[in-house]
């Protein structure tokens, strides 16, 4: 049975989630305030955790932060009542997989966290050791180590999760809309350059000082990672 530590200081919400979720069968805690919030999810062993934004004591992101620090896998949905592409962008660079706007239907959060536990199944199955390659870069799935030339290089939780996309998509020209769509889970707007900060954060790292260079602007089109004779 998978335990989900719900992270709300609006008690009313916590409990009525609390209740749905043991009918849907998962064992849940619940913490009112940011840091026992937090002391929990890092001292005992849970499966996922609904934690929202505006909490005492130590806010939402904070939160976050310090999970995905010490706790890389583990799901974290955040749910708040903060619904602009912000602040949704501030979630996921946290290091949330996804990010639920309130007023919400209970149904579609206990969707949302079984397509968590089916990523998490999958993963787990999937990148024991997985290694991709493309000329001398080498990307390690299951330890998130990457390499250019066999130099080592730190990419933050977005930036590998973009060069990953790529990497897997080597010679397919991707656009905008699908980076935000599958590495951010944003629905495209087009007045943000969240993609085009990334892209230009990556280049920096993998591409600036190696030869030859991987990622290439296709314009009015997106990008296309791929040796280019």
């Amino acid at each position: 049975m998978k335990t989900i530590l719900i992270v709300e200081d609006d008690r009313r919400i916590a409990q009525n989630i609390s209740r749905g979720l043991l009918e849907e069968g998962y064992q849940t805690e619940v913490a009112y305030e940011g840091y026992n919030g937090r002391d929990l999810a890092l001292r005992q062993p849970f499966d996922l955790i609904i934690l929202d934004i505006n909490l005492p004591g130590l806010n939402g992101y904070e939160v976050c932060r310090n999970i995905r620090a010490e706790k890389p896998h583990l799901p974290i949905i955040m749910l708040t009542a903060l619904g602009e592409i912000e602040d949704k962008v501030e979630g996921l660079e946290r290091g949330a997989d996804d990010y639920l706007v309130k007023p919400f239907d209970f149904r579609e959060l206990n969707a949302r966290i079984a397509a968590c536990f089916r990523r998490a199944d999958l993963l787990d199955k999937t990148v024991a050791d997985e290694v991709l390659r493309i000329s001398n870069l080498e990307i390690n799935i299951s330890t998130k180590q990457v390499k250019r030339a066999e130099i080592p290089i730190d990419l933050t939780a977005r930036e590998f999760a973009l060069l990953e996309y790529l990497v897997r998509n080597r010679g397919r020209v991707v656009s905008k809309m699908d980076l935000a769509e599958k590495v951010w889970s944003l629905n495209f707007d087009p007045g943000t350059n969240v993609v085009e900060v990334y892209i230009n954060y990556l280049r920096k790292k993998i591409d600036r000082d190696f030869e030859p260079k991987l990622i290439h602007t296709r314009a009015g089109m997106g990008y296309v990672l791929k040796v280019e004779s």
